[in-house]
């Protein structure tokens, strides 16, 4: 079987002494053109994995940052599909970059879930995260995504206790993302010393990856968390940036701070 994409950027990371860097960004926030743009800059920002999510109607993880953004991106018309063909045009200049989708079980559904796998194996995606999909149900689509050729990265949180993390684990792939905070995205900030424990104990139980999402605003808290962990995810305080009608540029020098910082972990 062919190494994954996102294995590979773990691999090559972890033979260079770094810390993985994901950022997260709405995709049609505000709009179309826009968004893309962002995210054509994220790699040359020092992304090394993008986390693009599809926008929602009900996105119950997500915080007000993440939700407005939703809504943007679905007042002007954001699509299951057209989140797809942007996959498409990004792989026609980057085929290196991770991309995973991050979204809710509905919308895949009312898409179809075959062909929905299928067109995204197609557009160029590496994973998904489903955060409404308990292990209980992975045959609806961890399994069949597994099969595809993608990976399903699970959510671990702080009330994940021993007994049920073997269940989370069963059949994650990619990488484990630990949610630092109890509650939605853009709440509350994550400390190194708070998620330390979690993610060692989790480290325990598989040989995955383990990055850490939730609560990391700032360039001084990424690299602390990046220290205990395999890698740090940035969203609502991207997000907000795009929601403050900040320019692309400006954004990606944010994003470059933040990168720098968490590649500057050891």
């Amino acid at each position: 079987m062919t190494r994954s994409r996102i294995a590979a950027k773990f691999s090559e990371l972890k033979n260079s002494g770094y810390k993985a860097f994901v950022a997260y960004v709405m995709a049609g926030d505000p709009d179309d053109e826009t968004s893309f743009r962002l995210i054509q800059g994220l790699p040359d920002a020092g992304v090394d994995i993008i986390e693009l999510g599809m926008p929602f109607t009900d996105p119950m993880a997500d915080g007000p940052v993440i939700q407005r953004a939703g809504q943007r991106a679905l007042e002007h018309n954001m699509t299951v599909q057209r989140t797809l063909d942007m996959v498409k045009d990004f792989r026609k200049h980057d085929d290196r970059t991770p991309v995973v989708l991050m979204g809710y079980f509905n919308p895949i559904s009312s898409f179809g879930v075959d062909i929905f796998l299928s067109d995204a194996v197609e557009a160029g995606v590496d994973g998904l995260i489903v955060v409404d999909l308990p292990p209980e149900e992975d045959n609806e689509l961890c399994i069949p995504a597994q099969a595809a050729g993608l990976d399903f990265i699970r959510l671990a949180t702080p009330t994940t206790n021993d007994n049920r993390l073997p269940c989370v684990l069963r059949n994650a792939s990619g990488f484990v993302y630990f949610v630092s905070i109890t509650g939605v995205t853009g709440t509350a900030e994550a400390h190194a010393e708070t998620v330390q424990p979690d993610i060692e104990r989790i480290r325990a139980q598989t040989d995955l990856p383990i990055v850490v999402g939730f609560g990391i605003t700032n360039p001084d808290r990424a690299t602390s968390i990046a220290e205990v962990s395999d890698g740090v995810v940035v969203g609502s305080a991207i997000v907000s940036k795009m929601g403050n009608r900040v320019s692309v540029q400006e954004v990606l020098t944010f994003v470059a701070s933040l990168a720098e910082s968490v590649h500057a972990a050891k």
